[in-house]
């Protein structure tokens, strides 16, 4: 203040010719020693008498102060009767913002509403969610304990314990306190407290060893030189604190180095201050002589005067980092200002009524309060200083984070800000490479009641608990953790499944049966093997059409059977790739018509042997139907009926490709549904009662004469094609996904090479390797010999 009030008098811009001058009140943490201090200078006695002003040729214009808010709040109610001006430089009480109340009070302090949200945002930067807090017992702390406890179970976290710090000594109360603080499982503990029983709690804190708590303060004492000692020092090691923003003040270093007592030769505290800074006596001090005579021969060390100040410490005696400094800087020069706009003001454009003016020397305290609140101005560091509609300045402070060093110093080091005119949610900056934790630069301590729960579990409250203390409860199959809620799973949509994560639902993979695996190529090249192998017994049979061996039993039923076994095999290809509609309507309908061909020929087959054996013998009744050729109407009559229902099937409700969500866990199984079950069921039903019919009829001729008997072969073709039918049901049943298709496809290629190698692979190895026995005569004496009538 002093500094800046030499600074205006010897400028020749403001207030010219002009010269101001100053008192200094102590109130010494006290709203008592501040109300004695504001009755003497409205009153002008020693003695305050309130409503009288005594000496008003001798008033202030204006108060600069008080320091703390619960000295500020009664100051201005008295001073707001009166309008008398008020500009405060570090009260931060959010109260002090209501005009109604204090409509004559302004700072050049920012709303200490904001240090709340500083903090919480801090907490919330760390991911602290379990802090305690203590808080004072007065205006400041009760208020600023309620916004910081909403705010930060805004954000998400929780007040492990709140204890009350009172304002008066009250060491049951520093014991109860530091208990609960060492045997809380909080590390962060936030001080929303005022100086005065402070010092007693960190000290027995300091006792107790209590080191492993990163401590977050306020600016009503972080900044503060009241813990010297060492082991407080340690304690506070690491914590952070709230600081109002860290002001440029050009000159003033080199003007506080520039101090001596003999400059300020009424300066009642310039010799304490000396004594203390350099640890000497002034020989002239009579009080010290007379207390402590014995020290004077001794260990007495003289002050001279020649000392240098920029000897001290820097944390002693900082001349760098103005704080509280810079506020009292510009509030003095925001006076100083407003003084210059009343005597610059030109009579017919003032402020007041008719445009007039108020007289610098002699006005009214609500006219200099009237330009003080108008004033913007750039100070001397080139900052712009003005005052809202509430009187406050915009908001900026400063992170400090409080480092103590193996030497023994100490250092305030700044880390970050928050600036309340930034865009939400980009209020705060850090800078963590700059903060020194107990264990080091990258050990960010935690503060949480129940660790973070892993990937794909969500929070399960505890009974009766905060809702940071919580259980972790595994996310259901096919749910995600919710993003904007950890304590809910939300299901991921039918066509998407969750990563491994639980974090965020992925598309599911889609599976069909496909040739660029390994099972669909094999079943691939097994089908096209089996149709080559088809393909060749159908080429010799061709060829050695006009032997024996392929003349009996219907050669022409052979081809058709061959052909039918060719398409069958085929068939099968259809099963595999990318189901569409059109694979999906054809291949179960073609499947079911060739099987039908087949089993109807073979049906055939066995007829025919009937017949032709029922032909010699005279006694047959069947012997009246070998010249109705019934074999050449089985199979078409057989099939037609396959073919209609089929058509039935296609018309009324057709097979059609879908996306089968549930098949298999993340997967898309993309199929053929059947469509109408009842449809699907009669076509394989009406296959089955050809089968059985086949077998049935195959199995009472299995006993005729086997020259020119295929009846045994027949009954065993058939055998293998219902044990394999039979079986598919139960496989067909347990499979899911492209298996499925895959049992369905070797059930196709099994039934298939039953009937090509129970039936013509015995002929294939007569043609090829006994051509002797495919004679007429090898025929007939078998014939004899093995149908010898006795007489």
């Amino acid at each position: 203040m002093v500094f800046a009030i030499l600074k205006i008098n010897a400028s020749n811009e403001l207030l010219p010719n002009i010269t101001l001058g100053f008192k200094l009140y102590d109130s010494c943490y006290s709203e008592l020693l501040s109300l004695m201090g504001a009755t003497r200078i409205l009153s002008g006695k020693k003695i305050g008498v309130p409503n009288f002003n005594c000496n008003k040729d001798i008033m202030p214009l204006a108060i600069i102060g008080d320091l703390t808010s619960k000295a500020s709040v009664p100051l201005a109610r008295i001073l707001g009767l009166n309008r008398y001006p008020q500009v405060s430089y570090a009260s931060g009480q959010a109260l002090l913002s209501d005009k109604i109340q204090f409509p004559s009070f302004l700072r050049t302090m920012y709303n200490g509403d904001y240090e709340c949200f500083a903090i919480a945002q801090l907490v919330k930067y760390f991911n602290w969610t379990w802090v305690g807090m203590i808080y004072s017992n007065n205006d400041l702390g009760r208020s600023g304990a309620q916004l910081l406890t909403r705010e930060i179970e805004k954000n998400g976290g929780c007040i492990a314990f709140q204890e009350t710090l009172p304002i008066s000594s009250s060491m049951e109360s520093v014991y109860r306190i530091t208990g609960v603080v060492k045997r809380s499982r909080a590390t962060v503990i936030i001080l929303c407290c005022t100086i005065e029983n402070l010092v007693s709690l960190m000290e027995e804190a300091s006792f107790r060893n209590i080191t492993d708590k990163v401590w977050v303060g306020t600016s009503g004492w972080f900044i503060t030189s009241d813990f010297p000692r060492r082991d407080i020092l340690t304690t506070l090691n690491g914590s952070f604190g709230i600081a109002a923003q860290n002001g440029k003040i050009p000159g003033f270093k080199e003007f506080l180095y520039n101090i001596h007592p003999s400059l300020f030769l009424n300066d009642p505290f310039m010799k304490t201050f000396w004594e203390n800074a350099f640890h000497c006596v002034w020989p002239q001090n009579d009080a010290y002589n007379k207390t402590s005579p014995a020290l004077l021969k001794e260990d007495i060390v003289w002050c001279t005067g020649k000392e240098k100040l920029n000897n001290i410490d820097v944390n002693i005696y900082d001349v760098y980092n103005f704080k509280y400094t810079y506020k009292v800087h510009n509030a003095v020069f925001a006076v100083a200002h407003a003084l210059h706009q009343m005597k610059i003001c030109v009579s017919g454009k003032g402020p007041f009524k008719n445009g007039s003016c108020a007289d610098i020397y002699n006005h009214q305290p609500w006219q200099l309060l009237h330009y003080i609140k108008k004033v913007v101005f750039n100070n001397t560091a080139g900052d712009q200083i003005y005052f809202d509609e509430n009187g406050d300045v915009p908001v900026y402070v400063d992170i400090l984070n409080w480092q103590l060093f193996p030497n023994g110093s100490n250092q305030y080091v700044h880390v970050g800000s928050f600036d309340a005119s930034s865009p939400k949610g980009q209020e705060l900056n850090i800078w963590l490479n700059k903060i020194l934790w107990k264990g080091g630069h990258n050990n960010v301590p935690a503060s949480v009641c129940s660790n973070p729960c892993p990937n794909g579990y969500r929070r399960a409250a505890l009974q009766g608990q905060k809702a940071c203390c919580f259980d972790c409860v595994p996310c259901s199959e096919g749910e995600i953790l919710n993003p904007y809620d950890e304590s809910d799973c939300i299901k991921c949509p039918e066509d998407k499944w969750p990563d491994s994560r639980k974090k965020e639902c992925l598309s599911k993979l889609m599976q069909f049966l496909s040739y660029d695996e390994a099972l669909g190529f094999s079943l691939a090249c097994m089908s096209i093997l089996f149709c080559l192998l088809t393909i060749f017994v159908l080429c010799l049979f061709t060829i050695k059409r006009k032997t024996p061996i392929v003349k009996a039993n219907n050669r022409e039923l052979s081809y058709l059977l061959l052909i039918s076994l060719m398409f069958g095999f085929m068939c099968s290809l259809l099963f595999i790739g990318r189901p569409n509609q059109i694979t999906c309507m054809i291949r179960r309908v073609i499947f079911a018509v060739i099987f039908s061909l087949c089993v109807s020929a073979l049906l055939a087959k066995t007829i025919t042997v009937i017949m032709i054996f029922s032909a010699t013998n005279p006694d047959s009744k069947l012997k009246k139907l070998v010249g109705l050729r019934i074999p050449i109407y089985i199979v078409p009559g057989c099939t037609i009926i396959q073919i209609i229902l089929c058509s039935v099937w296609l018309t009324t409700a057709a097979p059609f490709a879908e996306f089968n969500m549930a098949a298999e866990k993340g997967i898309i199984v993309i199929e053929c549904n059947e469509g109408s079950r009842v449809l699907f069921t009669c076509v394989l039903g009406y296959m089955g009662l050809l089968a059985t019919i086949s077998l049935s009829v195959a199995f009472l001729a299995r006993k005729l004469p086997d020259t020119f008997n295929e009846t045994k072969f027949i009954t065993f073709s058939m055998l293998v094609f219902a044990s394999v039918w039979v079986t598919f049901i139960p496989a067909y049943l347990s499979t899911k996904g492209k298996q499925t298709v895959a049992v369905e496809i070797f059930a196709i290629l099994s039934s298939s090479g039953g009937f090509l190698v129970c039936i013509f692979f015995p002929k294939c190895y007569i043609i090829l390797l006994h051509p002797e026995m495919n004679s007429r005569q090898n025929f007939k004496g078998r014939n004899t010999t093995t149908h010898r009538v006795p007489k």
